[in-house]
């Protein structure tokens, strides 16, 4: 790409906003062009903004110290400094669609880590591995909005990401029971152990609405577009449990599953391992060489070993065995803020970009 586009984050100053900060350092197709966040930041040199709540391992990249912080609810202005947003706007979920919307309808794309879109009929909820092609309903979010070039499209929850892609892989085979337990790490409440003491050597066995959004999201992926409107699978039928965990980076998930046919464990592995989607066909910046490992050794996978794989894009599966009540049961891992939050949305924005769906302004 002979010229970068120009990217602004919204929220940029939260633990998702310095995360997409961080991801696009030196990004060969976007740039950061305006960070915006709440009135109380805008006016800031970003640096100022943040000052010591900069959560992330790498340090704050040079480019974004200076810029100036604007007011993210001054959406004409925002809209005329880039060629696309991503949103990570810490709101209320009305406000969040409210605002996202007004920015799609200055015709800015809104690539958007929050969950409030992400069942509105006709804004496609995306990992792009899997079901990329629902960027097709895209045509029928512009006539409703009544834009040429702005709309909405979302990622789904981190929760999923961990044993969604296995169903993606495994779909002849028919999956149709899931029971799934998420041990989440605690940057996904956007928590470091400094911020939140009482979760060293704890665990707790609720985060609010995430049962839903894990029994949910994947039949979501999983689905169709049909007139206009994604519609979601019918099967399988999951039901999960989501425990926080005292890890900083890092969901894991525990699954049982059947299917409907009976592969072998040899045709599972051989599907996880070989699975492919549109980021890798097209040689996407940030996709994964392979999307999915699959690690044999029976301690496998683990945080602190499998976490980063693929620079947190990839998703590590182990522990793949016949269960006594289920066909199968196997652990699978995914990096929370990066394949899950903003690295999901980078991914989706390229996605978005090399289908023709942003462009420059």
């Amino acid at each position: 790409m002979e010229k970068k586009l120009r990217a602004g984050i919204l929220g940029a100053t939260g633990m998702v906003g310095q995360r997409f900060i961080s991801l696009l350092e030196n990004h060969p197709w976007f740039e950061v062009a305006t960070v915006a966040a709440s009135p109380r930041s805008a006016g800031k040199t970003y640096e100022e903004a943040v000052g010591g709540r900069w959560k992330m391992a790498e340090a704050m990249p040079e480019a974004v110290k200076g810029l100036v912080v604007a007011n993210v609810n001054e959406v004409d202005k925002v809209a005329e400094s880039v060629d696309f947003v991503f949103s990570a706007v810490d709101m209320t979920k009305d406000e969040i669609k409210a605002i996202e919307e007004a920015y799609a309808r200055t015709e800015t794309p809104v690539v958007s880590n929050n969950s409030a879109h992400r069942w509105t009929p006709d804004v496609p909820m995306v990992v792009p591995e899997i079901n990329s092609e629902h960027f097709e309903v895209i045509e029928a979010q512009k006539e409703r909005l009544g834009t040429t070039r702005g709309f909405i499209a979302v990622k789904p929850n981190c929760s999923i990401q961990s044993y969604t892609p296995c169903l993606a892989a495994w779909k002849e085979f028919g999956p149709k029971e899931v029971v799934v337990t998420t041990y989440q790490a605690i940057s996904g409440a956007g928590k470091t152990f400094k911020d939140w003491p009482e979760m060293v050597e704890n665990i707790i066995p609720y985060i609010g609405g995430e049962e839903e959004k894990s029994e949910q999201e994947p039949l979501r992926v999983l689905g169709s577009v049909e007139h206009g409107a994604i519609v979601k699978a019918e099967l399988p039928e999951i039901s999960c449990q989501c425990v926080r965990v005292p890890v900083l980076n890092g969901h894991t998930a525990a699954v049982f599953i059947n299917f409907e046919k009976k592969p072998t464990k040899e045709q599972l592995i051989e599907k996880l391992v070989g699975y492919r989607g549109f980021p890798q066909e097209a040689g996407l910046p940030s996709a994964p060489k392979q999307f999915i490992k699959y690690l044999p050794d029976d301690n496998r996978p683990q945080v602190t070993l499998d976490v980063d794989y693929e620079n947190g894009m990839g998703v590590s599966i182990g522990r793949l065995r016949e269960d006594t009540i289920y066909d199968y049961k196997f652990i699978g891992l995914s990096h929370n803020t990066v394949r899950g939050a903003a690295g999901g949305a980078v991914l989706c924005a390229e996605t978005l970009t090399a289908k023709g769906f942003i462009t420059h302004k």
